[in-house]
């Protein structure tokens, strides 16, 4: 400093004490929200508080008063536990989170939940806690933004040019999901994203040296991402510039190892002790000791640190002002691009966005694979911002994949992702595209296979988040491969998710009503449950047509004649047909059967119970489902008067034909079941 003259010492001095009396602002007001808990995890708030002051103050562009505008910056918190950091700076940055809110933190009907949730905090973007899914959450992010800059942005009109910043932990680059989204981030050179890593060697359980002692930095180079290391994380100089080096780096993704001491100030510093319990009160008031502050005061904001943190909120406001102008001289220039644009922001279909639906005659056979692959090309041509794919069964998932150079750098304006083979870094990815708004996603794979994005799949649920689930090759009948890829048991824990819409079409044209509802649904996620083995299209001539009846989850497909039914036959999937030839086989021994196609269990229970009780009259209780899959959960609809052709064990290797008949998915025990429920 001997340079400089004594104001400009004196401005140095003053910005590092406002520095620093923020910081610990941020610090204490986690802490004190975790101790009136009694509950949560103040560790992480204590060590990474300066490297969020800096990112927050000095780079995020955001305004608190519109958080969703579409060119901010966004912020992930993966490691969600500190959500009690991620409250603090959103209350002091001027979102709508007054301080009762920071108080009732980890309460019943608070704002402030014990880890993030997009659906119930303003400015929180992505749902977080689960390890790991936050990191792939920010690449979805990335990818979004690259697919609308790419799309849309014009010269002397970049409408899309944000950044995806992120606060990761050593938990989340241990978690499997996070290792795949990185090594797809690298590969498609996604040089928004700049994360940093709170890398203080301690988890939950103890060091991380019991389970973790990789050069986590030399694996992310592999990667193909840029990295740097911050030897003190309570140097904000160093911070701010390691962050502007990433900035620099427009071709790799960014990670920034930040050496920061868990629980930084309190008597448990440095051990897993302050990881994941309130520091105790007294250890509080030594913690507000250490930091210089007044122990005998709570939830405590300095005037002048209010002030101070205002500061990015209003430069946030003049860049959206900024930004809504440039999207109007956009829209008056790109008419075209600017009305699809603006539908696209509003969640909204363009008029006749499936125009061009095949209806599929009967008696033709066709698997759902292929319907559904028909109708997504259509869909793709009329509704430009979609994007997605396939971790790496596009030709199987029947996804398109001809003539098409697909999502790669330099190529970031096209919709179709190889997501390689990484189901669950795909599901996490796809919450994260669709929590930028603008655009649309979907992602396939087999459905044995949903295993692995099981938690990405329960968050999007959690979240309301409009993704579409296609996934393949749904039960035994799939066959050779045998029964390491037969699903049996996962449409079922799929429907055990609430929130989200299962759907098992009968055939092409349920397969095309299917893919209506998805694209139509736009709070909730949606699974469409499809066949690799081909199956015969229901004549809609001569029974109930798929339009207008698949959306209501059941409906009768084919009335028994002669009056009430004897018996109920309710199908789904590649089984449907099997009840529907029953139907035939039983009139001919003067049965009356009612036939019901189901392929959606949560759509049917959206119902009226006068309309469910039409299909499902509760005087019959003599009923029989069929499924290749396991009984659990049908004997709801199927009563204890009824039967279930199901599958309670594992599949077995050979022609799918032969597999079915083996455990009984034929006409004939269809028969035989629905005349021994009636005592014949």
């Amino acid at each position: 400093m001997a340079n400089q003259s004594a104001a400009e010492q004196s401005n140095v001095a003053e910005q590092t004490n406002i520095d620093q009396l923020s910081i610990n602002t941020i610090r204490l007001l986690s802490v004190d929200a975790v101790q009136k808990a009694n509950s949560g995890h103040p560790g992480l708030p204590l060590g990474a508080a300066p490297m969020a002051y800096v990112l927050w103050s000095k780079f995020l562009r955001f305004n608190p008063q519109h958080p969703g505008w579409p060119n901010h910056d966004r912020f992930v918190l993966s490691a969600g536990h500190g959500s009690a950091l991620l409250y603090s700076m959103l209350h002091l940055y001027g979102y709508d989170l007054p301080m009762e809110e920071i108080k009732n933190f980890r309460q019943v009907g608070s704002k402030t939940p014990g880890h993030p949730e997009s659906m119930l905090t303003p400015g929180v973007e992505v749902t977080t806690g689960p390890l790991g899914q936050g990191f792939g959450n920010g690449v979805g992010i990335a990818m979004a933004e690259a697919f609308l800059a790419a799309r849309y942005n014009k010269d002397s009109f970049k409408l899309f040019d944000h950044y995806t910043y992120g606060i990761v932990s050593d938990g989340d680059l241990m978690e499997g999901v996070a290792s795949e989204a990185a090594s797809l981030a690298g590969h498609l050179k996604l040089g928004k994203i700049i994360y940093l890593y709170d890398d203080n060697n301690i988890s939950l359980d103890g060091p991380t040296s019991l389970a973790y002692t990789e050069d986590a930095m030399k694996r992310f180079d592999a990667y193909g991402w840029h990295t740097q290391t911050v030897q003190d994380g309570n140097d904000v100089a160093a911070i701010e510039q390691a962050i502007r080096n990433a900035q620099q780096e427009t071709e790799k993704p960014s990670i920034i190892a930040v050496k920061t001491i868990i629980g930084f100030g309190s008597p448990m510093q440095g051990t897993s002790k302050v990881h994941g319990s309130p520091l105790g009160e007294e250890n509080v008031r030594k913690t507000k000791e250490t930091l210089g502050w007044d122990p005998n005061i709570t939830f405590y904001v300095p005037d002048e640190v209010r002030t101070h943190l205002q500061e990015p909120a209003k430069r946030g406001a003049e860049l959206e002002a900024e930004w809504n102008k440039l999207y109007e001289s956009y829209s008056q220039k790109f008419e075209q691009e600017g009305k699809e644009l603006h539908m696209a922001l509003e969640g909204k279909l363009p008029e006749g966005w499936d125009k061009g639906m095949p209806v599929f005659k009967g008696g033709e056979a066709l698997a759902t694979r292929q319907a559904s692959g028909k109708a997504l090309d259509i869909i793709k041509k009329n509704v430009p911002w979609m994007l997605g794919g396939s971790a790496d069964l596009a030709s199987s998932n029947e996804m398109p994949t001809k003539g098409d150079i697909s999502f790669q750098p330099g190529h970031y304006d096209n919709g179709n992702v190889w997501f390689g083979v990484r189901e669950h870094a795909m599901g996490s990815i796809m919450n994260g595209i669709a929590s930028h708004h603008g655009v649309r996603t979907y992602g396939g794979t087999f459905l044995t296979f949903s295993d692995y994005m099981r938690g990405a799949i329960r968050l999007a649920a959690l979240t309301e988040a409009p993704v579409t689930y296609v996934f393949t090759h749904d039960s035994i009948g799939l066959g050779e491969d045998g029964p390491t890829h037969q699903p049996v048991e996962q449409v079922t824990a799929l429907r055990a998710i609430p929130n989200l819409t299962v759907i098992r079409p009968g055939d092409a044209n349920e397969t095309i009503e299917a893919w209506r509802i998805a694209m139509k649904k736009m709070h909730g996620p949606v699974a469409l449950i499809l066949s690799r083995q081909k199956m015969p299209n229901i004549d809609q001539e001569k029974y109930a047509p798929a339009a207008g009846n698949v959306q209501k989850g059941a409906y009768i497909l084919s009335e028994a004649e002669g009056g009430q039914p004897d018996v109920i036959l309710i199908g789904t999937g590649s089984e449907l047909h099997l009840a529907v030839q029953a139907q035939e086989e039983l009139k001919k021994e003067n049965i009356k059967a009612r036939v019901v196609s189901m392929p959606s269990w949560e759509l049917f229970e959206q119902q009226d119970q006068s309309y469910r009780n039409e299909v499902l009259p509760p005087n019959i209780h003599q009923r029989v489902a069929v499924e290749a899959g396991i009984t659990m959960g049908w004997w709801k609809w199927v009563t204890a008067e009824g039967a279930v052709i199901g599958i309670d064990r594992f599949g077995e290797s050979g022609p799918g034909d032969e597999v079915m008949k083996l455990f009984g998915f034929t006409v004939e025990n269809v028969v035989n079941k629905a005349k021994a429920v009636l005592g014949k």
